[in-house]
């Protein structure tokens, strides 16, 4: 395998890593210490820091077991992100020098969906818009959520551009790899 391929591929696969254990942390992070996001998520779903004239204010959900719920509901979607990309990386690494490589790519895929529906659907779009949570100024997580989004979003388009290798100088690519 020629080495510029091997270390696009090799780039890959650590970013794919780094996005399992950034997932993987957060959602460990959620279960062992349970109550600092819980306390965020309560005051989310209740409203109860939006501008207090809001129109919307019907939509503040107040029921405890409904908080923990959605938290619990938050943590598992965080968690079966990193589970995927996790799987993505290992996949990537026993294929690393062969075709295993391109099908581990779904892995990422996936792993991107599952992060897109937690932190864009479920930060930006329900928490952030729904819930209002823009208008808080103590319990906002929308700029965090948009950075986690971003990231996985730019490392997965990335991750399944085909590797290029070799050749006639920038701009000039190669053959394509075997396999």
């Amino acid at each position: 395998m020629p080495l510029p391929l091997f270390l696009a591929r090799f780039s890959k696969l650590a970013m794919v890593a780094g996005l399992a254990a950034f997932a993987l942390l957060v959602a460990w992070n959620n279960l062992v210490d349970y109550g600092s996001n819980f306390a965020f998520v309560a005051h989310v779903l209740s409203m109860d820091t939006t501008f207090p004239d809001t129109a919307l204010r019907h939509r503040a959900i107040t029921t405890p077991a409904l908080w923990h719920a959605g938290y619990l509901l938050i943590i598992l979607g965080e968690a079966l992100t990193g589970l995927a990309y996790a799987a993505a990386a290992l996949l990537m690494a026993r294929g690393l020098r062969g075709p295993g490589f391109a099908a581990a790519k779904g892995w990422a895929q996936l792993g991107a969906a599952l992060g897109f529906l937690v932190w864009f659907l479920g930060f930006q779009v329900l928490g952030g818009e729904w819930f209002l949570m823009w208008q808080s100024a103590s319990w906002n997580g929308q700029e965090a959520s948009f950075r986690f989004t971003t990231t996985l979003l730019l490392v997965t388009l990335y991750v399944v551009l085909p590797e290029s290798f070799g050749g006639g100088g920038p701009g000039r690519a190669g053959p394509p790899p075997p396999g």
